[in-house]
């Protein structure tokens, strides 16, 4: 099972931080990634991070303003979310599979039930 948390209402520029615990399964064990879906829009890849957390890999969209990260001993992952437009306006999911992190929605097991970000202009 996965809950994300951490969504709110923003100003533009301004930060969040997401994060998603998981239980139930051996959590470190799991690639973990970051989804999101824009009214309206198809659910896109966000970032995602391989099981030991040495591997990260990001969305375009994402890079230089998104951070994923995990702690396998807390069985959480978060994405640290920074100079945020409005076009990131989004429910974020968390997503975990096994193997390697992968950008593809369809290859994840198991999902959160999302956490709602809105970022105002």
């Amino acid at each position: 099972q996965l809950q994300a948390s951490g969504g709110g209402l923003v100003q533009a520029g301004g930060s969040l931080r997401l994060s998603c615990a998981a239980s139930g399964r051996t959590f470190s064990r799991y690639a973990m990634g970051w989804f999101r879906q824009a009214p309206g829009k198809e659910r896109e890849f966000v970032a995602a991070i391989s099981w030991p957390g040495v591997n990260t890999f990001y969305a375009d969209s994402a890079k230089g303003r998104l951070t994923i990260s995990r702690d396998n001993a807390e069985s959480t992952v978060d994405l640290q979310m920074s100079s945020l437009k409005p076009e990131d306006t989004a429910v974020y999911y968390c997503a975990a599979k096994t193997g390697w992190p992968r950008s593809v929605s369809s290859e994840y097991d198991y999902w959160g039930q999302g956490t709602l970000v809105t970022v105002s202009s």
